[in-house]
């Protein structure tokens, strides 16, 4: 290490205090006032020395700079798309890939959702179709590859509503809602082929693409010979393109970018990146960042630091398992699930049981970890009432090359402790604000025992 950071343990009543000023809700929380950060690994991974160097060779020019044709380079040499555009981060690209695409009254079929990119297809008129194997509901299903998708789902959709209304398929690789869980390569070239019949095109979600190669590495007879570098090539070729956000895989603290084969549309794009971004490039990242991007597209294929990445979830994951904790199967890249429902079976779905474990972690030991549940999946936009996901999850999200192992060992040991002491938690909590989109961020709650929570 070349460079540390600070970072405090507050007091349990500091932390009492603090979770009641934001609502219950962790993402409120001022950072200084969190001792772990599990909350995403999206721009909080460590930079690498040859990244920080990078962002001194900057062009800030404001068109044409040289760091964008460094960073243009290096996703097409790695990822293999034609056209790039750059974006300020992954929801900007989904933001430009639906107004390009999506009509009132499409249907978008994709392997589970997430929260930002079903929000953008749902402001742009479109209906998401969930097209997973039926496994991936299921915490404790313990396949390879949970993020596979069904292709009688996607047939039947196409039967029902015809081709020319699905304007692409959403793929995700991996499945971040799912618990992290990958797509085989066998299933994106069984998808690739029944598009290509229907002239549907498949766009990826590429933000931790580089992950989901590591598991076809290790998991997909054929491919345990085959370069993490080769891997990701050959999934992003059975793709027409794909959205970005450079604060994943690629180790930038921002960034991001929609890349295409149909020139056509990136020429489409490109119009809106101006609109909404920046000039085409550079996109809403400075030339720093652009070049810090690059250097991490080229650090994130590397095979012992993908391999590090992944053994440092399953150490976490393999401690909380031990002592019995409900997690989901198998473990992801990049985050331990735990499984709300069955960690707190005595609370009903309507009080929100990951929210709550979310703030009872916090209580512990000052560890913020993030809601995937109930509270993500947000209200369905016709009936207005609650959406009630099979998983209810509360993710411990690892950024990269940032925690050591004593670290995990703390978060390990809190939630053992939790576990061990569920039974005081006997009720959830309620909304006392909630926003109208993507409420996760900013609502805000009240304990429904009108005490604080492990009061």
């Amino acid at each position: 290490m070349k460079s540390i950071e600070s970072i405090r343990l507050t007091s349990a009543q500091e932390r009492g205090v603090a979770l009641s000023a934001a609502g219950y809700n962790v993402g409120m929380l001022p950072a200084d006032l969190v001792y772990i950060d599990l909350y995403t690994d999206s721009g909080t991974s460590a930079m690498s020395d040859r990244q920080w160097a990078a962002m001194m060779l900057g062009d800030e020019s404001y068109a044409g700079s040289r760091s964008f044709y460094r960073f243009e380079a290096a996703v097409r040499d790695y990822y293999g798309y034609e056209h790039v555009i750059p974006a300020h981060q992954g929801r900007a690209a989904e933001n430009m890939l639906s107004r390009c695409l999506i009509r009132p009254g499409h249907h978008v079929p994709g392997n589970m959702y997430f929260t930002t990119t079903r929000q953008h297809q749902e402001l742009n008129g479109g209906i998401f179709h969930d097209i997973i194997i039926d496994e991936a509901h299921d915490p404790d299903a313990d396949l390879p590859f949970k993020g596979n998708v069904d292709l009688a789902k996607l047939e039947r959709l196409i039967g029902k509503v015809g081709a020319e209304q699905i304007p692409y398929v959403s793929l995700a690789a991996t499945v971040n809602m799912a618990g992290g869980q990958p797509i085989s390569m066998a299933n994106l070239a069984e998808v690739r082929e029944l598009t290509r019949r229907r002239g549907i095109p498949v766009m990826l979600d590429a933000a931790r693409a580089v992950e989901n190669a590591w598991f076809i590495k290790q998991r997909e007879p054929g491919w345990n010979g085959r370069s993490v570098a080769d891997i990701l090539q050959a999934m992003c070729a059975l793709t027409d393109g794909a959205t970005m956000s450079a604060k994943k895989d690629s180790f930038a603290n921002i960034g991001g970018w929609l890349a295409v084969r149909d020139p056509a549309l990136a020429e489409q794009a490109r119009n809106l990146v101006v609109v909404y971004e920046g000039l085409h490039t550079y996109g809403g990242m400075a030339g720093r960042d652009l070049e810090a991007t690059a250097q991490g597209i080229e650090e994130s294929v590397q095979e012992d630091s993908i391999r590090t990445r992944v053994q440092q979830v399953a150490y976490l994951a393999g401690r909380i398992a031990a002592a019995g904790v409900p997690i989901v199967r198998p473990v992801g890249g990049h985050a331990v699930f735990l499984n709300a429902t069955a960690f707190l079976p005595g609370i009903p779905h309507e009080q929100f049981p990951a929210q709550t474990l979310t703030c009872a972690l916090y209580l512990d030991a000052g560890i913020r970890s993030t809601e995937r549940g109930a509270v993500s999946a947000g209200r369905d936009p016709v009936t207005g009432e609650n959406r009630y996901p099979p998983l209810e999850l509360v993710r411990l999200t690892i950024p990269r090359r940032t925690y050591t192992q004593s670290h995990m060992d703390v978060v390990a040991e809190s939630i053992i402790r939790l576990y061990g002491q569920r039974e005081k938690l006997r009720s959830g909590v309620a909304f006392a604000y909630e926003p109208e989109t993507l409420r996760f961020f900013q609502s805000r709650f009240r304990p429904l025992s009108g005490e604080p929570l492990f009061g």
